[in-house]
């Protein structure tokens, strides 16, 4: 995955934002044969997702699931959190963090794509999930007060950001002070192939 900011790469950020779009506006339908590694029920098997939980998903909230980790290993959600999936795609992480923070708990959505913000709101209603709001963003600029969360969750979505010094700084503003940043992503440790980091496409996997 493309690393830094779009600028080194020489392009534009809505240009990249623009192949996000198209890219994920597609996996909004279906993720299947979209990348390299398991996605669907599949991919949420092998990541070690609770299987109870996966077997009682509705198979809408899977079809478009894409992660590549399982953030809710890295710490507890506990009952009543507040709880923000930045880049919430279709909205399976946030129905497996609705089943840990209950009823009395909140749950918000941001992701950059209206097709997956649609499928996330059609497959939370459909699964039962009351409460919870998913919201359209344009940018890594967030719509909600400093100090507002007790842990954000992402799931290979940081890496698409064309300014992840930003993004991190956002993500940490939102964050109640002693909350928990709980994200599983893809990391770039060997050199790109020539002509990779001013690909649009390639800041879009």
């Amino acid at each position: 995955m493309v690393g830094g900011k779009a600028e080194d790469a020489g392009l534009r950020t809505d240009t990249i934002r623009a192949a996000i779009r198209a890219k994920y506006a597609e996996v909004a339908v279906s993720a299947a044969g979209k990348f390299a590694y398991p996605t669907g029920r599949a991919g949420a098997e092998a990541l070690g997702y609770n299987p109870d939980a996966v077997r009682q998903a509705p198979p809408e909230l899977l079809e478009s699931f894409c992660g590549v980790g399982n953030p809710f290993l890295l710490a507890e959600i506990r009952p009543g959190a507040i709880v923000l999936d930045f880049g919430c795609g279709a909205g399976f992480d946030l129905f497996i963090a609705s089943r840990l923070a209950g009823k009395n708990g909140r749950l918000f959505g941001a992701d950059l794509t209206a097709e997956m913000v649609r499928r996330a709101t059609e497959n939370l209603s459909a699964a039962g999930v009351t409460n919870y709001e998913v919201t359209k963003i344009e940018s890594e600029e967030l719509p909600y007060h400093s100090g507002f969360f007790d842990v954000v969750i992402s799931n290979g979505v940081i890496n698409l950001s064309p300014d992840k010094q930003a993004c991190f700084r956002e993500l940490q503003r939102v964050l109640k002070p002693g909350g928990m940043l709980q994200f599983a992503d893809v990391v770039q440790e060997d050199d790109l192939p020539a002509g990779t980091s001013d690909s649009p496409e390639a800041w879009s996997q």
